[in-house]
């Protein structure tokens, strides 16, 4: 049973990232963005709190589900496949991940302002469980981006700061965009095609505080290109909405450095990443 609603988690995120690609981002002017870490991330991982955090689900959702992205969306995840044309339309993900990037200001922010704090703990929680019931494998994926173009420096660590989602065919990321177009090795995003709507893309979700190495970056007039090699999972905040509640879990976490080597690509077998924005 925790799978299955896991499994409607993860749905539901590639329901609401449908939206993310639509026209009207085509018309948008290209824009220039510099990589780095997102500081300002909420990259909470819950380590040591997730049945206190539990035992909060039903309070927070009383008073999140006064957002009406957040209702309307998390209904759908409920029930997704009758309500598909509302979900595909739904805004949720836009918000949700927009808030994520700038959740982690501050503590008081979070507490505050934050109003997606049931999400960002199932999405998150859903993570961890099925890397550890699949396995913690590395994956070569590809992220294709219309719109924008990202920079970076050179041995550079940086972080996506949301959850970026993944599929399988290169040319899939491709028919994304390539504005900007990325090629990382990845050790802690999870294969969540099983749940997803369009398991022909065989998606990949990554997780908002993974740390990526800049490996190579280059520029031509048709786009840029940037690898990233995965280096640890870092957190500058973990169990915010539970301390002082009992939980004795806080601090920056950090995991220990990725052991052994990313795997190289095998032909036929390449990954393709998306950015879901």
């Amino acid at each position: 049973m925790e799978h299955l609603a896991l499994g409607w988690v993860l749905l539901a995120s590639s329901l609401f990232g449908t939206s993310a690609t639509g026209s009207k981002r085509d018309l948008d002017a290209i824009k220039e963005v510099a990589m780095d870490m997102v500081l300002s991330s909420f990259d909470d991982q819950y380590q040591g709190c997730s049945r206190m955090m539990e035992k909060e689900l039903e309070e927070l959702n009383r008073t999140e589900f006064a957002s009406p992205a957040y209702t309307e969306g998390w209904r759908g995840a409920e029930q997704a496949v009758a309500v598909l044309a509302y979900t595909a339309e739904g805004d949720l993900y836009r918000q949700f991940n927009a808030a994520v990037r700038e959740g982690g200001r501050s503590r008081e922010h979070y507490l505050q302002s934050f109003p997606f704090k049931t999400l960002h703990f199932l999405l998150t929680k859903a993570l961890h469980t099925l890397r550890d019931a699949q396995g913690q494998n590395c994956h070569r994926v590809y992220r294709g981006v219309k719109g924008t173009r990202f920079t970076a420096q050179l041995h550079q660590t940086v972080r996506f700061g949301q959850f970026t989602s993944a599929s399988l065919q290169k040319k899939v990321a491709q028919s994304f965009g390539q504005d900007t177009f990325f090629f990382l090795d990845t050790c802690y995003s999870v294969p969540i095609q099983n749940f997803s709507f369009y398991p022909g893309e065989d998606e990949v979700l990554i997780p908002p505080f993974e740390v990526f190495k800049v490996t190579n970056f280059t520029r031509d007039r048709d786009g840029n290109f940037i690898h990233l090699r995965s280096q640890a999972a870092r957190s500058t905040y973990n169990c915010e909405f539970v301390k002082g509640k009992g939980s004795q879990q806080g601090g920056p976490v950090f995991s220990a450095q990725v052991r052994g080597e990313p795997p190289a690509p095998s032909h036929g077998q390449h990954r393709a990443c998306t950015l879901r924005r």
